[in-house]
């Protein structure tokens, strides 16, 4: 598998600062993964995201369980669904 980078000098704006943008990919004919900054690859398919998803924990998860608790809608205390 080999790594290839495309579409680098689409990253500069027109004041000369560097734009931020998300590294995309998409794979090419031999299955390798072309990496660019585009949102479409050449064929114009829409390109992959070369970033991973990121879950932050749920702050008031802890509530929301108390208060199913105290009204009885948990799952646990619903009964079996009829299938």
């Amino acid at each position: 598998m080999s790594l290839s980078v495309r579409g680098a000098a689409d990253g500069i704006g027109t004041s000369g600062f560097s734009v931020v943008g998300f590294l995309q990919y998409y794979l090419n004919e031999l299955g390798d993964r072309v990496y660019m900054l585009k949102k479409l690859d050449p064929m114009g398919q829409q390109t992959c995201s070369a970033h991973p998803v990121q879950f932050s924990p749920d702050k008031y998860s802890r509530h929301q369980i108390t208060i199913k608790r105290h009204f009885k809608v948990l799952m646990t205390q619903k009964p079996c669904p009829i299938l």
